[in-house]
C-alpha cells in the first residue's frame, strides 16, 4: 500500500500519542452524533451528567471557533495549527481536556460497569474520539486483549526463526516511512515492529505475513509496548474479521469489496455507473481502506480517529467512511476520468479532513447501513 502522504510529529515513546499536535483539540471531544445522556441517565451519577452536559457545551463552542478560525485560515495546508489561537478556544479547551480526562479515567477505572450498563454513551464517547493518553489501555479494554496467555509466549516467539523475516524486513522500511519512530533500520519502532511481526507469522502460520497488516501494528505501537501491542494484534485478527482479510487467498477482501459495490450502486448509482464507464475498479481505491484501515489514506490523526470507532464497532466503520468520502466527493469525482480520479483518490481526499475529523465521522454516522442487509 501507497505510504501515509504526511504523518505525524516525532515519537519520544511508544506511549506518546501519533497524534499529538494540535489536532488534540477537536479529537478529545467532537461533534459526531450528538451524545445524548438521557439514553443511559439512569446508569448516570449527577457528576458524570454534568461532566457530559459541560463537553456538549464546549463541542458547541469549538465547531464554532473551528469553524471561524478555518474560513480565515483556509489557504493553509495545516489548518489544525489555527485552532490554537488567542481566541476564546483555547482557554474553553484546556477545561474541555480536564473534563474529558476526568470521565476517561472513571470509565476505565469501572470498565466491566460502563461495559454493561452504559454500553450507549460509551459508544458515543468513543465516536467522539479517545483521548490519546488513554487510547493504549481502551483499546486493550475493548478488545479484551489485558489478559492473554499467548503474551506469556511472546519472548520464546522472538528467539525462534520464521520463514517470513526476509519479506518482513523488506516491508518495514516501507511502514509510516516519514514518522520518527520508524525512520532508519536501525530505529527503535522498525525493530519493535520486525519483532510483533515475526511472532505473529509464527503463532499463525496459515497467514505468517501480509503486507498491510505492519501498519496495523504499527500504529498500535506507537501507543503500547510491544508485548502488548502483539496480544492486542493477535485479537483483531481472531475477533475482527482481519484474519480473513490477511489469508493468502483474499477472499474475505473479494467479499468486502462485493459488499461495498452493493452500497454503491444502491445509493450512488450515478457514481456506480461513471465509475463503470471509465473502468474503474472498487478494488482500485478501496483495497487499502479494508487491508489497512485508512490507515495509508489519511494522515495519523485523523486515521486514528476511525481506528477508535473501528476497536468498538468491527469494519462496519470502513464501510461507513467509505461511503461518506464517495458521497463528500460524488459531484469532483463525476467530472474526471480514470486517470484524474486516480490522481484525485491519493492526492485531494486524504486531505479533506485533517483540520476536523469530526465532519468525517459525522457524514460515516449518517451513511445508511443494514448489518442484517449486509450479511445477506
Amino acid at each position: 500500500p501507497r505510504p501515509p502522504a504526511t504523518c505525524a510529529p516525532a515519537m519520544a515513546s511508544p506511549a506518546v500519542s501519533p497524534d499529538s499536535s494540535s489536532h488534540e483539540a477537536l479529537s478529545s471531544v467532537n461533534s459526531a452524533p450528538a451524545c445524548s445522556p438521557t439514553s443511559d441517565s439512569e446508569n448516570l451519577s449527577p457528576d458524570e451528567l454534568e461532566l457530559l452536559a459541560k463537553l456538549e457545551e464546549q463541542n458547541r463552542l469549538l465547531e464554532a471557533d473551528s469553524k471561524s478560525m478555518r474560513s480565515m485560515n483556509g489557504s493553509r495546508r495545516n489548518s489544525g495549527s489555527s485552532l490554537v489561537s488567542s481566541s476564546s478556544a483555547s482557554s474553553n479547551l484546556s477545561h474541555l481536556e480536564e473534563d474529558t480526562w476526568i470521565l476517561w479515567g472513571r470509565i476505565v477505572n469501572e470498565w466491566d460497569e460502563w461495559r454493561k450498563k452504559k454500553e450507549k454513551l460509551l459508544k458515543e464517547l468513543i465516536r467522539k474520539g479517545i483521548p490519546h493518553h488513554f487510547r493504549a489501555i481502551v483499546w486493550q479494554l475493548l478488545c479484551s486483549a489485558t489478559d492473554m496467555p499467548v503474551k506469556n509466549q511472546y519472548s520464546e516467539l522472538l528467539k525462534m526463526s520464521s520463514p517470513c523475516e526476509k519479506l518482513i524486513r523488506r516491508d518495514i522500511a516501507r511502514t509510516y516511512p516519514e514518522h520518527e519512530f520508524f525512520k532508519g533500520q536501525d530505529s527503535l519502532g522498525q525493530e519493535v515492529l520486525f519483532n510483533v511481526m515475526k511472532a505473529y507469522s509464527l503463532v499463525d502460520r496459515e497467514v505468517g505475513y501480509c503486507q498491510g497488516s505492519a501498519f496495523i501494528v504499527g500504529l498500535l505501537l506507537m501507543q503500547m509496548p510491544e508485548e502488548e501491542a502483539f496480544c492486542v494484534f493477535v485479537r483483531l485478527m481472531q475477533e475482527y474479521r482481519l484474519r480473513e482479510l490477511f489469508k493468502p487467498s483474499m477472499a474475505e477482501l473479494g467479499l468486502c469489496i462485493y459488499q461495498f459495490e452493493y452500497l454503491l450502486q444502491e445509493q450512488l448509482p450515478e457514481l456506480n455507473i461513471h465509475f463503470r464507464s471509465q473502468s474503474f475498479l472498487t478494488s482500485m481505491y478501496a483495497s487499502s481502506w479494508f487491508l489497512t484501515l485508512f490507515l495509508t489514506t489519511f494522515p495519523l490523526p485523523v486515521a486514528t480517529r476511525v481506528f477508535d470507532i473501528f476497536m468498538y464497532e468491527g469494519l462496519e466503520i470502513v464501510f461507513r467512511v467509505g461511503m461518506a468520502l464517495l458521497q463528500f466527493n460524488q459531484a469532483e469525482l463525476i467530472q474526471l476520468d480514470m486517470e484524474g480520479m486516480s490522481q484525485y483518490f491519493q492526492k485531494v481526499i486524504p486531505h479533506q479532513f485533517d483540520s476536523c475529523p469530526d465532519k468525517l465521522i459525522l457524514k460515516a454516522f449518517q451513511v445508511k447501513y443494514n448489518p442484517k442487509k449486509m450479511k445477506r
